[in-house]
């Protein structure tokens, strides 16, 4: 059927709105977003966050752990799953000015650790082995303590092995709130991750050469917290937020909702002066928060990834009776976090170049397009067994963990502006993720993108992006966020002093 939806077309944030470049929304006329200075002006129109309370400390004792869980259905075979915790991608929340002090005790067959992406954080506490902490053993156990600076919705996860340990499903949800001039009515986490399960419920390899060495190795069973879709009531009339996380090692998702109205508030949790939702794409390890309001009861709304073959319903949400009446869409603004702005007229800048590493097979087809069948014929005959297919600046990451650590990619300076001049010479999509730091993506050569605030930002095929910041002490890894991307090469760090 031909949905208000497909009319609009599966274009990332920016397409064709229609002659009068506005869309009709029920609060009113939403200006297009058409340039970037404009959008610049409104990310930086955000309110001041009033002062908080805060002050509680979160003692939490995280056990990393196997566990069964049926991720091929009720009555399918059971699955050996990794978790932080007795569930799968479990879900905290603490509220600005609360501090954490997380206990991670590992009772798994593996290493491991806990990163927490995207929050800007003490290096000592970023959870990456051999570059900020020793690898916690089996048995063993590690402290992080902190305080989380800003608000919005990130994760944590580990940092080495990761297409394996994420791809049983060690992962979880961290919110901090505190963003929101207007509570919503109701508050929905939805974590998009697919799984690699052979029919019996056993894991399939996580990491392929075929896969490694092009967009990645895909999952055999689509998920959304866990199962095939998320349902749920929601009050009619009332402003329903989604916390969209994309955990998977591999899939791009492009999502939009059909049957309500609906803006973007956040992006990878930090705020954005609200724009209407046509699509927006987003790869693994970026977030997305949308504010719905939803229909009259009886109705209801689905929020689809119109990136895949065929639309895939990520949520259904059925309006049922409240008390809200039908009213004009009007969303206010998140807060606006406490995030060091750069100076763009000092700032210095750094070319960083996303490339097939030097001699490796993907460098032999990697100027032939993705679909063009020879590539597939030359991969085969030239072995792709090797383990580096990537490199960053021609640097490549070396294979196994972190023990064996690179020179790093540049050396900053702490206080300082920096822009990054990155271009993705390769047939494929990376989302390139910077530990330790909240970016503003300035500029793209091939999407229509507005100025915002970011940890992980998709770089597609052939694209140049410049993104600022500024730099913050520490050791800090810069990498592709498709998993296998970052165990065969692209993968780097940064020295910050």
């Amino acid at each position: 059927m031909l949905t208000r939806r497909a009319v609009l077309g599966r274009a990332v944030l920016g397409g064709a709105i229609g002659a009068a470049g506005a869309l009709t929304l029920a609060g009113g006329v939403w200006p297009a977003r058409s340039s970037n200075a404009a959008t610049a002006r409104a990310v930086q129109s955000l309110p001041p966050r009033p002062p908080h309370s805060g002050g509680r400390l979160h003692d939490w004792t995280i056990v990393a752990q196997e566990g069964r869980a049926r991720l091929l259905g009720e009555d399918k075979p059971a699955s050996t799953v990794w978790t932080f915790g007795d569930t799968l991608m479990p879900v905290r929340r603490v509220r600005i000015g609360d501090s954490i002090r997380a206990t991670m005790i590992n009772r798994l067959p593996d290493h491991t650790s806990m990163h927490w992406h995207g929050l800007r954080i003490p290096n000592a506490m970023d959870g990456v082995p051999y570059v900020t902490q020793l690898p916690v053993q089996t048995g063993e156990r590690f402290v992080y303590s902190f305080t989380p600076p800003d608000t919005g919705t990130f994760f944590f996860h580990p940092h080495c092995n990761e297409a394996g340990q994420v791809g049983r499903g060690l992962a979880g949800v961290l919110i901090v709130e505190g963003d929101e001039q207007r509570a919503s009515d109701a508050d929905h986490v939805m974590v998009i991750k697919d799984w690699r399960l052979a029919p019996d419920g056993g894991w399939l390899d996580f990491e392929t050469p075929e896969g490694a060495s092009r967009a990645g190795t895909f999952g055999t069973v689509r998920a959304v917290n866990a199962g095939p879709t998320v349902t749920a009531d929601v009050p009619a009339h009332g402003d329903i937020r989604l916390r969209l996380l994309n955990l998977d090692g591999t899939r791009q998702i492009e999502a939009g909702v059909d049957g309500a109205d609906a803006v973007v508030i956040a992006i990878d949790g930090n705020p954005i002066d609200p724009f209407p939702l046509h699509t927006w794409r987003f790869a693994p390890a970026m977030r997305l928060d949308i504010l719905v309001r939803a229909p009259a009861a009886g109705q209801s709304f689905t929020v689809y990834d119109y990136f895949a073959a065929e639309p895939y319903p990520l949520g259904r949400f059925a309006s049922v009776p409240s008390s809200k009446s039908a009213r004009p869409f009007e969303p206010a603004p998140l807060y606006a976090s406490d995030i060091p702005r750069a100076d763009l007229a000092t700032a210095e800048r750094l070319p960083f170049e996303f490339s097939a590493a030097p001699g490796s097979p993907a460098a032999a087809v990697s100027d032939l397009p993705d679909d063009d069948p020879l590539k597939d014929v030359l991969l085969d005959s030239l072995c792709v067994g090797s383990r580096t297919f990537w490199a960053i600046n021609r640097q490549t990451w070396p294979g196994g963990d972190h023990r064996n650590l690179p020179p790093p990619l540049a050396r900053l300076t702490a206080g300082r502006s920096y822009i990054f001049e990155m271009v993705n010479s390769t047939p494929h999509p990376h989302p390139i993720h910077l530990h330790g730091h909240t970016f503003e993506v300035l500029s793209s050569s091939r999407q229509k993108l507005p100025r915002f605030l970011a940890d992980t930002v998709l770089m597609q095929p052939r694209e140049r992006i410049e993104i600022t910041f500024v730099a913050a002490p520490g050791n800090w890894m810069f990498h592709c966020h498709v998993l296998e991307h970052l165990e065969t090469g692209m993968m780097g760090w940064l020295k910050v002093t």
